[in-house]
């Protein structure tokens, strides 16, 4: 075995091989790019080196600098992680001329796969289910007509040399044949260099179903069984899933066997992952191989309880497979989602920027978190921008989903917009839960999974206004027991006062809307007024396990509430709400007078415009200064009339939230 391994890559999997070492007891060295010198791989490895700047041709593409700090530290091997160089022949070969071992298939077996055409040849000749099709290298338009008419409709245009749902297109009818041919070439031209194309009958509603391999040097191979990986959204995966719903024990071990004839075809060494295609009459057909380890390999490794980073490690020393196929086993159903920082109502425009929270849930027996980032790092443009993979297990498939319901419902992300919405609608939707969903279902009804609801749910709202009233008690007597005096009634904020009902306002801020609520009570127990509706709060009372329980309007109600700072996040099992605690400009718990007084921050923000001096007088309702917050700008108005005495922020400066800005003469 190794002693030491060179990961040429970053974030979660580097992380990933970094844990795998470690137990191993084998000495990890990091590379890193300038952008990412604080990043956890860096933090995790025995020993990284900077390898250049921010943008990937700088530094993780650059073969040359990876194997000068390979050769540097010693590292006996090379682990290229998945991306980036992990499937480049040419750093394949340059890793092996220098006498360091790859982590990873043999440079002949990459070529081998590095074009579609030549890849579908290759697996018809040894036996392996192909879609009918085109791979010649004539690619004269009107050959390719013929071609098409030949295949029949419908029919899907596949750039020869491509990858990442670039340069294909699907066509119906032979009139539409030519101008789809035309602009799939242009396409692959631009983005691969190549206009090359291969054309193959389109199967319906397929599902996406891959088996992985592994071989060894000495000529044996086998498989460790499937995963299902339906749930697309632009050929790009977003669910994936041990066992899959859709196949039978025998159509099982036909695609395992299938796969394993495609892994000896091409002299297949280490992990690798057959992708197959398979009709609704469940017909299988070869899709193409990933010559490395996958991005949802810790499904397999629920499902089967080994450790396939493990595997490589040890096939890349040169030692045989570590089981035979009758030994495999399946244990349970996993399920994996990628948690990304991107907008899926902006057409999931990836974000940026750092992590002010993050909560995931707690890993265990049942939940697996694999990340390469953690609260405070920053989510870089430079990037792919996934923060986490959360991974789920349990005994079957319906348990697995509530797993995974359960640990969505416990992550948070404040900072850079988040999926978290997006994929709480995709577990609970009934294409994923019934195991009916195709590769393309996402794409056709996408509105089912981002539409957004603009109302705010009352009960949600009540809830987070409850918990809100119930903190500000506990902070109350927590003040008054420190205090000289903690028996006095003045510091409770039970809402007691003298000559009148003791009325609270709260106010929160819900995308561009701000909610204010009035209530009365205590302990518990209040009437709330909200949107010209009274309502009546009954028991609310901390549970066991941390959760809120309580009664509105008569109907009980059970939510987990987080804050952290001024953010509220209320969830109720199926969806959450997102407030910003905002100021009401009465200072709550404190004097009628003082708040009539002074204008306060609302939320944390910036000052755009001052529009008052000291001084100056002013009548109730008068704007006396803009700030900006959350991307919108927020007007402050004098509470009643009279003369400024002072102005505590200027234009451009920061404030906090419930910052005096503007106070008036005491009247």
């Amino acid at each position: 075995m190794f002693d030491t391994v060179l990961i040429a890559n970053r974030g979660e999997i580097a992380c990933r091989v970094i844990r795998t070492c470690r137990r191993l007891g084998i000495r990890t060295i990091a590379v890193f790019s300038e952008a990412d010198a604080d990043a956890q791989h860096v933090r995790q490895a025995d020993e990284a080196h900077c390898i250049g700047g921010p943008r990937p041709a700088d530094s993780y593409l650059r073969g040359d600098a990876i194997l000068e700090v390979a050769r540097r530290t010693g590292a006996q091997a090379i682990h290229p992680g998945y991306g980036f160089l992990s499937e480049n022949a040419e750093f394949a070969d340059a890793v092996e001329a220098a006498g360091i071992a790859f982590i990873g298939p043999r440079a002949a077996s990459m070529r081998k796969m590095g074009s579609k055409a030549g890849a579908k040849d290759l697996m018809q000749a040894a036996g392996v289910p192909v879609v009918p099709g085109y791979t010649g290298e004539d690619q004269s338009a009107d050959l390719l007509q013929a071609e098409a008419d030949r295949i029949g409709y419908p029919l899907m245009i596949k750039a020869a040399h491509g990858g990442g749902g670039k340069g294909m297109r699907i066509v119906r009818a032979t009139g539409e044949f030519m101008s789809n041919l035309e602009s799939c070439q242009r396409e692959a031209r631009n983005a691969f260099g190549k206009d090359r194309v291969l054309l193959e009958r389109y199967v319906e509603k397929p599902r996406h179903i891959e088996i992985q391999v592994f071989g060894d040097s000495h000529g044996a191979a086998m498989h460790l069984n499937e995963r299902e990986c339906s749930a697309q959204r632009r050929y790009q995966k977003v669910l994936e899933e041990s066992p899959s719903p859709f196949l039978t024990p025998e159509l099982r071990q036909a695609m395992g066997q299938a796969a394993v004839q495609a892994a000896l075809a091409i002299d297949y060494v280490n992990a690798g992952t057959v992708e197959f295609i398979v009709g609704q009459d469940g017909q299988f057909y070869f899709m193409e191989i990933n010559t490395r380890l996958q991005v949802e390999h810790p499904v397999t490794e629920m499902v089967t309880g080994l450790d396939l980073v493990e595997w490589q490690l040890r096939i890349a020393a040169g030692e045989a497979l570590p089981m035979s196929q009758d030994a495999v086993r399946q244990n349970g159903h996993a399920i994996e989602v990628r948690l990304y920082a991107e907008d899926p109502e902006a057409g999931f425009l990836p974000g940026s920027g750092r992590l002010e929270r993050l909560r995931l849930p707690a890993p265990g027996a049942h939940v697996r978190i694999d990340s390469g980032v953690v609260e405070g790092d920053t989510v870089t443009i430079h990037y792919d921008p996934m923060i986490a993979k959360l991974i789920v297990w349990d005994l079957d498939r319906p348990r697995a989903l509530a797993r995974l319901r359960d640990a969505l419902a416990a992550c948070a992300i404040e900072g850079p917009k988040s999926n978290i919405a997006f994929l709480e609608r995709l577990a609970r939707h009934p294409a994923v839960v019934d195991g009916t969903i195709d590769t393309g279902y996402l794409d056709r009804h996408l509105e089912e999974f981002t539409a957004v609801d603009e109302a705010v749910d009352a009960r949600m709202l009540l809830a987070a206004a409850t918990a809100r009233l119930m903190a500000q008690e506990r902070e109350s007597r927590e003040r008054a027991l420190a205090s000289h005096d903690p028996g006095s009634p003045w510091a409770t904020s039970d809402g007691w006062r003298l000559g009148h009902g003791g009325r609270r306002s709260l106010a929160f801020l819900h995308r561009d809307q701000r909610l204010e609520l009035h209530a009365q009570g205590s302990g518990g127990d209040y009437r709330i007024e909200f949107d010209g509706h009274v309502h009546e709060v009954r028991g609310a009372r901390t549970l066991a396990d941390g959760a809120l329980g309580l009664r509105i309007d008569g109907q009980g109600l059970r939510v987990s509430v987080n804050v952290d700072g001024s953010m509220w996040v209320v969830h109720d099992g199926r969806q959450r709400l997102r407030l910003q605690s905002v100021a009401m400009y009465r200072r709550e718990g404190g004097s009628d007078s003082a708040a009539a007084d002074n204008v306060l921050a609302p939320m944390p923000g910036r000052v755009v415009v001052v529009k008052s001096a000291v001084g100056d007088t002013v009548v109730s309702g008068q704007e006396l200064m803009v700030i900006e917050a959350m991307k919108m700008e927020l007007s402050l108005k004098a509470p009643r009339d009279g003369t400024i005495a002072r102005i505590s922020a200027a234009e451009g400066e920061f404030v906090e939230a419930d910052a005096v800005l503007v106070a008036l003469e005491v009247a």
